[in-house]
Protein backbone atom coordinates (compact mmCIF):
# COMPACT_ATOMS: atom_id res chain seq x y z
CA UNK A 1 0.00 0.00 0.00
CA UNK A 2 1.07 3.38 -1.42
CA UNK A 3 1.42 6.04 2.06
CA UNK A 4 -0.38 8.97 1.14
CA UNK A 5 2.98 11.76 1.10
CA UNK A 6 4.02 8.86 -1.38
CA UNK A 7 1.12 9.37 -3.12
CA UNK A 8 1.12 13.05 -3.22
CA UNK A 9 4.59 13.40 -4.26
CA UNK A 10 4.46 10.94 -7.41
CA UNK A 11 1.29 12.83 -8.58
CA UNK A 12 3.18 16.36 -8.17
CA UNK A 13 6.16 14.95 -10.16
CA UNK A 14 3.77 13.44 -12.67
CA UNK A 15 2.25 16.90 -12.83
CA UNK A 16 5.83 18.68 -13.77
CA UNK A 17 6.43 15.41 -16.00
CA UNK A 18 3.80 16.29 -18.26
CA UNK A 19 3.66 19.73 -18.38
CA UNK A 20 7.57 19.32 -19.30
CA UNK A 21 5.94 16.76 -22.30
CA UNK A 22 3.58 19.10 -23.76
CA UNK A 23 6.49 21.45 -24.30
CA UNK A 24 5.37 24.11 -21.86
CA UNK A 25 8.05 26.76 -21.14
CA UNK A 26 7.30 29.69 -19.36
CA UNK A 27 8.80 32.84 -19.08
CA UNK A 28 9.64 33.73 -15.07
CA UNK A 29 7.04 36.05 -14.85
CA UNK A 30 3.98 33.74 -16.27
CA UNK A 31 5.14 30.90 -13.62
CA UNK A 32 4.76 32.66 -10.61
CA UNK A 33 3.92 36.19 -11.67
CA UNK A 34 5.60 39.58 -11.23
CA UNK A 35 8.57 39.60 -9.22
CA UNK A 36 8.84 42.40 -6.57
CA UNK A 37 11.77 45.10 -7.55
CA UNK A 38 15.56 44.82 -5.95
CA UNK A 39 16.58 47.79 -3.71
CA UNK A 40 13.11 48.68 -3.00
CA UNK A 41 11.23 47.52 0.15
CA UNK A 42 10.35 43.67 0.53
CA UNK A 43 6.65 42.75 0.82
CA UNK A 44 5.18 42.86 4.57
CA UNK A 45 4.05 39.42 5.61
CA UNK A 46 3.07 37.75 8.67
CA UNK A 47 2.58 34.00 8.26
CA UNK A 48 2.38 30.68 11.09
CA UNK A 49 4.61 28.60 11.78
CA UNK A 50 5.91 25.35 13.39
CA UNK A 51 8.60 26.69 15.28
CA UNK A 52 8.56 29.72 17.96
CA UNK A 53 5.14 31.84 18.45
CA UNK A 54 3.26 30.37 16.09
CA UNK A 55 4.18 33.05 13.35
CA UNK A 56 6.58 34.98 11.74
CA UNK A 57 6.65 38.75 10.39
CA UNK A 58 9.39 40.78 8.23
CA UNK A 59 9.11 43.19 10.13
CA UNK A 60 9.91 40.95 13.29
CA UNK A 61 13.02 40.24 11.11
CA UNK A 62 14.65 43.92 11.07
CA UNK A 63 18.76 43.96 12.09
CA UNK A 64 19.24 40.94 10.44
CA UNK A 65 19.77 39.81 7.01
CA UNK A 66 16.95 37.24 5.51
CA UNK A 67 17.14 34.89 3.11
CA UNK A 68 13.41 34.04 1.89
CA UNK A 69 13.21 30.76 0.04
CA UNK A 70 9.55 29.84 -1.40
CA UNK A 71 9.39 25.74 -2.60
CA UNK A 72 6.36 23.66 -3.49
CA UNK A 73 6.01 21.30 -1.42
CA UNK A 74 7.22 19.51 1.69
CA UNK A 75 8.84 16.04 0.90
CA UNK A 76 9.39 16.03 -2.73
CA UNK A 77 12.98 15.15 -3.80
CA UNK A 78 13.68 19.03 -5.11
CA UNK A 79 12.44 20.75 -1.87
CA UNK A 80 14.26 17.96 0.43
CA UNK A 81 17.67 18.80 -1.20
CA UNK A 82 17.04 22.24 -0.99
CA UNK A 83 16.75 22.29 3.00
CA UNK A 84 18.87 19.93 3.50
CA UNK A 85 21.74 22.28 2.07
CA UNK A 86 20.16 25.36 3.62
CA UNK A 87 20.47 23.27 6.77
CA UNK A 88 24.08 21.93 6.63
CA UNK A 89 25.02 25.82 5.46
CA UNK A 90 22.91 27.22 8.33
CA UNK A 91 26.33 27.81 10.44
CA UNK A 92 27.80 29.81 7.63
CA UNK A 93 24.24 32.29 7.36
CA UNK A 94 24.57 32.79 10.88
CA UNK A 95 27.71 33.62 11.46
CA UNK A 96 26.65 36.48 8.54
CA UNK A 97 23.81 37.68 10.95
CA UNK A 98 21.20 36.14 8.39
CA UNK A 99 17.99 34.19 8.88
CA UNK A 100 16.85 31.37 6.89
CA UNK A 101 13.32 31.21 6.04
CA UNK A 102 11.00 28.67 3.87
CA UNK A 103 8.15 29.20 2.87
CA UNK A 104 5.54 26.80 0.93
CA UNK A 105 0.99 25.92 0.75
CA UNK A 106 1.73 22.82 2.52
CA UNK A 107 0.33 23.65 6.22
CA UNK A 108 2.32 24.20 9.44
CA UNK A 109 1.88 20.13 10.30
CA UNK A 110 3.29 19.17 7.38
CA UNK A 111 6.28 21.99 8.26
CA UNK A 112 6.66 20.33 11.25
CA UNK A 113 6.89 16.68 10.02
CA UNK A 114 9.32 17.64 7.24
CA UNK A 115 11.66 19.68 10.12
CA UNK A 116 11.35 16.36 12.44
CA UNK A 117 12.35 13.89 9.11
CA UNK A 118 15.34 16.29 7.89
CA UNK A 119 16.76 17.50 10.88
CA UNK A 120 15.76 21.40 9.89
CA UNK A 121 16.15 23.88 12.78
CA UNK A 122 15.32 27.24 10.83
CA UNK A 123 11.66 28.06 10.20
CA UNK A 124 9.25 27.13 7.69
CA UNK A 125 6.36 29.28 6.97
CA UNK A 126 2.65 28.42 5.55
CA UNK A 127 1.08 30.36 2.99
CA UNK A 128 -1.41 28.05 2.31
CA UNK A 129 -3.78 31.05 0.63
CA UNK A 130 -0.96 31.66 -1.48
CA UNK A 131 -1.35 35.48 -0.25
CA UNK A 132 2.57 35.73 0.57
CA UNK A 133 4.17 33.88 -2.46
CA UNK A 134 2.03 35.89 -5.15
CA UNK A 135 3.29 39.49 -3.86
CA UNK A 136 6.54 37.82 -4.40
CA UNK A 137 5.52 36.61 -7.80
CA UNK A 138 5.77 32.55 -6.52
CA UNK A 139 2.50 31.43 -7.23
CA UNK A 140 1.22 28.95 -9.80
CA UNK A 141 -2.68 27.71 -9.07
CA UNK A 142 -2.05 26.14 -5.77
CA UNK A 143 2.05 25.91 -5.04
CA UNK A 144 4.69 28.49 -4.32
CA UNK A 145 7.47 28.41 -7.19
CA UNK A 146 10.99 28.02 -6.37
CA UNK A 147 12.38 31.44 -6.32
CA UNK A 148 14.78 33.25 -3.10
CA UNK A 149 15.17 36.27 -2.18
CA UNK A 150 17.62 38.02 -0.03
CA UNK A 151 16.67 41.12 2.11
CA UNK A 152 18.64 43.48 4.17
CA UNK A 153 18.33 44.42 7.75
CA UNK A 154 16.57 47.22 6.62
CA UNK A 155 13.71 45.40 4.45
CA UNK A 156 14.67 46.04 1.05
CA UNK A 157 14.69 43.52 -0.92
CA UNK A 158 18.60 43.40 -2.72
CA UNK A 159 18.04 40.09 -4.81
CA UNK A 160 16.52 37.50 -6.60
CA UNK A 161 16.51 33.85 -7.96
CA UNK A 162 14.34 32.70 -10.02
CA UNK A 163 16.54 29.59 -11.74
CA UNK A 164 17.38 27.62 -8.76
CA UNK A 165 19.31 24.37 -8.73
CA UNK A 166 18.31 22.86 -5.28
CA UNK A 167 22.14 21.23 -5.14
CA UNK A 168 23.73 24.27 -5.42
CA UNK A 169 21.36 26.91 -4.57
CA UNK A 170 22.53 27.80 -0.94
CA UNK A 171 26.01 27.82 -2.00
CA UNK A 172 25.56 30.03 -5.00
CA UNK A 173 22.78 32.90 -2.01
CA UNK A 174 25.94 32.20 0.25
CA UNK A 175 28.20 33.83 -2.19
CA UNK A 176 25.88 36.85 -3.28
CA UNK A 177 24.66 37.04 0.32
CA UNK A 178 28.96 37.60 1.02
CA UNK A 179 28.65 39.94 -2.08
CA UNK A 180 26.00 42.36 -0.61
CA UNK A 181 27.19 42.64 2.50
CA UNK A 182 30.79 43.47 1.26
CA UNK A 183 29.39 46.16 -0.78
CA UNK A 184 27.19 47.67 2.22
CA UNK A 185 30.08 47.44 4.55
CA UNK A 186 31.86 50.27 2.58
Amino acid sequence: MISRRNFLSILFVSCFALIGWLNFVPTASALGGKLPPINQPAPLFTLPTNSGDGEISLSDLRGKWVVLYFYPKDFTPGCTIEARRFQQDLPKYLEKNTQIIGVSADDVSSHAEFCDSEGLVFPLLADTTGAVSKAYGSWMSFISTRHTFIIDPQGVLRETFVKVNPTIHSQEVLSRLEELQKATAS
